[in-house]
Formats: structure tokens, C-alpha cells, sequence
């Protein structure tokens, strides 16, 4: 796919080499875009092999509203999230939880009897916020709304996640009956996480898509500090020798957001070129 090898090349020339947390540096680039039509097919890359069970059950998990990995790791024998679960499985409030509980506090105005006569307190009551049922009920009944917006950033949450959320916002846009999404991403692994959430957010778009009656449109990436680690930089460049081939297609039979499952996913003719091994950096 061309606008991410593009992305690639683009960092690998203007990038700078900057220190990290993980101890592996890496080529960064400030705030990069690409947006690709998925009316031109699934944009699962084909200059390597992108694991397709991963990215659907990563999806599925997400919709799951869970702060643990049981179900992902356990019952689906999938190990992408493994590196930064405890022992039991627990990841705390990251993208599930933001997405389906983000919680918030709700302002009442109560009265209270005393000596003194009537006084009136504020309290404040929990309540949570499912983010995608919002963004479905919108899009059926207000599709041109500039406020169909997902969060998974919780400042006061932070410190109770086992990462803090790298792609922290997306926007659903409708124009001439197509479904649009923009991604905001604060940080992006180019060589891994990046194919990834390509593929993650473009099927959740076509979900949508599904749900709410209207044709997948674009999807747009905004990757605030794009980035290639220094050992991955030899595999993207043997990516940038390969030569794009058609991109696949995606059926889905989706009929609620909460009764999907990976056989409501069929990938048709996905041919890439072999599996490129890069090593993540936790």
C-alpha cells in the first residue's frame, strides 16, 4: 500500500534520532499523515504479512469493555498484549474500558434535614459513558454531527493503566453516504504498531459502517510522533523494495456491536509478500 510506504520513507529521510523509555532509539518525525480509501479494499498491508486473526480479535477485545486480558490471551490463544499485562491478566482502564465504561462523575443537588433547617448539598454520583454505543446512536439519527468522537484519554486515569492510550482520539465524519474515521495517534511504531491500527480502525469503520446503513469512506491517521526503531529500520527497508499488490477484501456480517465474533470477519484474496520478523519494544 503505497501511502504507508510512503509514511515509511518519509521518516527513514527527515527523521531524527531520538532516545526513549525502551532503551532502543528510534528515527522520529513530528506529527505525519496518511489516509487511505477503503473503497479501494482492505487496507491490510501486502509488502509483508500482517497477522489478520490478531488485528480482528485486538478489535474484539477493545469492544469488550474489559480491564483485563483474560479473554484475548486464555480463551484465544492471542499474545499481542501480553508484555504489558500483570500475572493475572489485568491491563487497568485502557482501550476497552475508555471505549464502552468511560467513567464520569454526575452533579445532583440533594436537600438534607437538620437542626439548622433545610440545607442543600451537592454529591456527585459515578456513571459511565459507553463511547461506541454513542457514536452509533449519532451517526443513526444525526450523521452530519462534527461530534461523533471517541476518547481513550483519561488524564486522572493515567496511573492506573498499564499503557497510557497511543492512539488517544478518533472522529466519525459522514459525507455522501460514506463513513469516514480520523485517528489520532500521539505515538506510532511504525514497523509494528502502525499496520496495525490501520487495519484495527478501518474494519471498526466498516462495522460502523454496517451498523448504521452507510458505505466505509476514508480513513485518515495523524501520528503525532511517528516513529522507526534503529532495529527495525532494515526490515522496512527491505519493505520499501517490494513491489504492493492488490489489496484484499473484507466481508462482514455484523448485526450489534456486541454480538460480533472473528467468524463474522472473512478476509477474501490476501496475497502478501513473507512475514517480516521485528522485535517489539516494551
Amino acid at each position: 500500500m503505497k501511502a504507508y510506504l510512503d509514511l515509511v520513507d518519509r521518516v527513514l529521510e527527515k527523521g531524527v534520532r531520538k532516545e526513549n523509555r525502551t532503551g532502543v532509539d528510534t528515527i522520529s518525525s513530528f506529527s505525519e499523515f496518511y489516509k487511505v480509501d477503503l473503497a479501494d479494499g482492505f487496507p491490510l498491508l501486502t509488502t509483508k504479512k500482517v497477522p489478520f486473526r490478531s488485528v480482528i480479535l485486538e478489535l474484539l477485545w477493545y469492544l469488550r469493555g474489559e480491564d483485563h486480558i483474560r479473554w484475548l490471551r486464555d480463551e484465544k490463544d492471542c499474545h499481542i498484549w501480553d508484555a504489558w499485562a500483570g500475572e493475572d491478566g489485568h491491563v487497568g482502564p485502557i482501550y476497552p474500558v475508555m471505549w464502552r465504561r468511560f467513567p464520569y462523575f454526575e452533579e445532583e443537588e440533594i436537600s438534607l434535614e437538620g437542626d439548622a433547617g433545610t440545607l442543600q448539598k451537592t454529591v456527585y454520583d459515578k456513571k459511565e459513558s459507553d463511547q461506541i454505543r454513542n457514536a452509533l446512536e449519532l451517526l443513526r439519527t444525526n450523521p452530519h454531527s462534527r461530534r461523533i468522537v471517541v476518547s481513550a484519554w483519561h488524564p486522572g486515569l493515567l496511573g492506573k493503566m498499564a499503557l497510557p492510550p497511543c492512539h488517544v482520539m478518533f472522529i466519525f465524519n459522514v459525507a455522501n453516504g460514506r463513513l469516514n474515521c480520523h485517528l489520532t495517534q500521539r505515538s506510532g511504531d511504525i514497523a509494528l504498531g502502525i499496520p496495525f491500527n490501520l487495519a484495527c480502525y478501518s474494519a471498526l469503520t466498516m462495522v460502523m459502517a454496517k451498523l448504521t446503513g452507510l458505505e466505509p469512506g476514508f480513513f485518515a491517521h495523524t501520528i503525532v510522533d511517528a516513529h522507526i526503531y534503529v532495529n527495525h529500520v532494515e526490515g522496512l527497508k527491505e519493505q520499501l523494495t517490494r513491489e504492493p499488490r492488490t489489496l484484499p477484501r473484507l466481508e462482514i456480517n455484523a448485526r450489534d456491536i456486541d454480538e460480533l465474533s472473528f467468524e463474522d470477519f472473512k478476509l477474501v484474496d490476501y496475497h502478501p509478500h513473507p512475514r517480516i520478523p521485528f522485535e517489539v519494544a516494551v
